[in-house]
Order: structure tokens, then sequence, then C-alpha cells
């Protein structure tokens, strides 16, 4: 196991009603605004809960942060905050809106002009945040307990990302039974999205670390055996709490502690969503088939305890069910409802060659945990998953 140090401090407060808690968690002086995306939350219940929790509480809202938050709009939240005087931020949505939260924090007080610099430097130079909390409403990135941020540009095709200290939420409401009424695409897409966050730190090479690899079996075996099961019974609090507490776990720094981490995947996928606007997991479940074919025999040993351990598969030669693992991966998904060529997205591959250039342009040139995937090896990975 390799040398780690690991730093969680967002207090998480889970279960049924606990948005009513946010009263008690925010300072009482504090001059709120509510960020969130598309209006669903006045529909479902949810913003009047949170305006219940708050209701001796000055706030104001900014809405229309969508999926991918594109920073154009972000831009206009910052301006919004230096005219209202804003000093706490609450998100209430996914991933895409925790994650634009994140970088509207950063970007109130940063000390550049230039905003976008906060994504090219890998947030290098924040050096403070407004404070801000999150009510999750769909489970799937593992934003509301981490300080990762992927924020997309439309202007130049880019989506990339930062991590900083500031950005760690201060207070993550995480109520399942707000996940209800979800329609059935996104739960199906923040299953997908965990299961890969968790493959990210696992598939990689073994370093003797069983509490990590034991850990990520669980919450690979859990997503499997709930997944189905989210999708046919929308009303099962006990599936959705459990699939929720997965999507957290998968990318809350724990798994990735002292363990070699891939994210090759990730980078990739990225390119597909700032060319062709797919969603997030859509992208993910196109990519990784392929690269794991790739690069299976990098990553033989752990290819090889995922398919006995996580799926089962103990006879025939090592080879067989190496590709066993890889089709029952792909064969979840698509069971799933999430597609896993671009071709089923009426992509033909054309534009391959700007993406390689774009992975060039942001310095991707040597992904994965080996930095053994080149240029040469993203465009064969882009070009199988056609």
């Amino acid at each position: 196991m390799h040398n780690f140090t690991l730093h969680t401090p967002t207090k998480i407060i889970f279960g049924k009603g606990q948005i009513a808690q946010l009263g008690n968690e925010i300072p009482k002086d504090a001059k709120v605004l509510l960020i969130y995306g598309g209006g669903s939350i006045k529909y479902n219940g949810v913003l009047a809960q949170v305006y219940a929790a708050l209701k001796d509480f000055s706030v104001k809202e900014f809405g229309g942060i969508e999926p991918n938050p594109a920073y154009e709009i972000l831009i206009g939240a910052v301006e919004y905050i230096h005219h209202h005087e804003i000093d706490y931020l609450l998100a209430i949505g996914g991933g895409s809106v925790i994650d634009g939260t994140k970088f509207i924090a950063t970007a109130v007080n940063y000390p550049h002009e230039n905003l976008w610099e906060i994504l090219s430097t890998n947030g290098d130079h924040i050096t403070s945040a407004l404070p801000f909390s999150c009510v999750l409403t769909l489970p799937a990135t593992g934003s509301e307990t981490n300080n990762i941020s992927v924020i997309s540009r439309r202007e130049t095709n880019d989506k990339q990302h930062f991590t900083s200290p500031f950005i760690f939420p201060k207070i993550a409401i995480l109520d399942p039974e707000v996940t209800f009424s979800l329609p059935e695409h996104q739960i199906a897409n923040g299953i997908v999205d965990a299961f890969i966050h968790t493959l990210e730190q696992y598939l990689t090479y073994p370093v003797n670390a069983k509490v990590q690899d034991r850990y990520a079996e669980g919450l690979l075996m859990t997503l499997l055996e709930e997944g189905s099961r989210a999708l046919k019974e929308p009303e099962n609090y006990d599936v959705r709490a459990n699939i929720m507490w997965a999507a957290t776990q998968a990318l809350n720094g724990i798994l990735g502690a002292g363990v070699p981490q891939d994210w090759a995947t990730h980078m990739l996928a990225h390119q597909l969503t700032a060319f062709h606007g797919l969603d997030h997991a859509q992208t993910l479940a196109i990519i990784l088939p392929n690269l794991l074919q790739e690069k299976r025999r990098a990553k033989q040993d752990k290819l090889l305890q995922y398919a006995q351990r996580v799926w089962g598969f103990t006879e025939g030669s090592e080879e067989e069910q190496v590709n066993q693992a890889i089709h029952a991966t792909r064969q979840f998904f698509e069971n799933l409802g999430v597609k896993t060529h671009l071709s089923d997205y009426q992509l033909d591959g054309r534009s391959i060659p700007a993406m390689i250039k774009k992975l060039e342009q942001q310095g991707l040139v040597a992904l994965g945990e080996h930095q053994d995937i080149t240029l040469d090896v993203s465009k064969r990975i882009y070009e199988a998953s056609i």
C-alpha cells in the first residue's frame, strides 16, 4: 500500500427528512444563495423543504445550472453574488450543480482576472472560497463530499477539472426519498457513474491494499445487486439509500487512498461531452470497455481479481475470465439503458482527430496509472468505441 494523506471534512447528514437540519447547520447571519438546475426542485417538494428549514434566513436564488455545468452560466452567478453581497452558498441538485457551486465559490474572490485559469491550472492559485453546503438530489458523482469540480466551456469545447482543499462542502444532506421522482435515465446514469468511479481506483495493479480492494468490490457488488431494482422499484427506500450511499463512497477519497488510480476513461470521456454534449455516464460507458480491452495486459492481475471476486467467473482460462468480465461490464451498462457505442448516439468518429488535438492542448498525452496511454493509444480507444 502506498503512503497517503486522507482528509474528508464534510459533515454528512443522511436519511429521511434531514433537509430540516439545514437551519441548525448554516450560520444564522448568513446571506444564502440557493443554486440549482432546471427547476425540478420546485415541483418535487425539495425547494419547499429547504425554504422551511431556512425560514429565518436571508435567501436568494440562482437557477439554470445545466448538466456539465457551463462556465458561461457560472460567471453570471459570480456577478450576482458580488451585486447582492452573498456570503454562503447552498447547492441543491446533483454533481453538476455541486461542481458548479464549487467553481462559483472559488471564483468570487479569485486573485486573478482570468477565471478559467482556475481550471487550466488545476486550482493552483486558489487561496479561499465562499463557504457552501449541498442538498444532494441525484446520487452519481460523489461531488457532495469531495474536493473535485468538473466544468465545461462551450466556446472552446473544453471540459476540465480542478481540485482544491477549499472546495469541500461544509455540510451534505443526503435524503434518499428525494430521488424517488427522478427519471429512470438519471438513476441509471448515476449507477454507471458510481460503478466506473470505483473501477478507476480499483482496476489498476496490485499494491496489497486489501482493505481498499474489498471496499471497492463491496461497492461494485452493491451497485450490481441494487441497480436493476432501483429502476424497477423507484420508491424502495432501502434500495435508493444503498445506491445513494454507494455513489458517495465511490468518490469521497477513501477508495483511492494508498492505491494507484487510473482516470484515463474520464479524461477521454470528457472530450465526448465537450464535443457532443453527451451525458457524463454515457461517455464513460462508451470508453471504459474499450480502454479495458486496450490495456488488459497491464491490468491483467486486477482484471482477473475483478472477474473472480465481483462477477464470480472462475471457470476457463484467465484470458476467458477477463473476457467474460469486460463483456459483463458492458452488458450491465446496456441493461440499465446506457448505450456503449458512439454509433448508438449517431456518432461516426469524425470528431476523433479534433478530440485528440484537444487532449494534446490540455497536456493529456500520458494517461493512466502507468502514464502509458499516449495520444496514439487514445486514438485507438476512440476508434474502438465507434
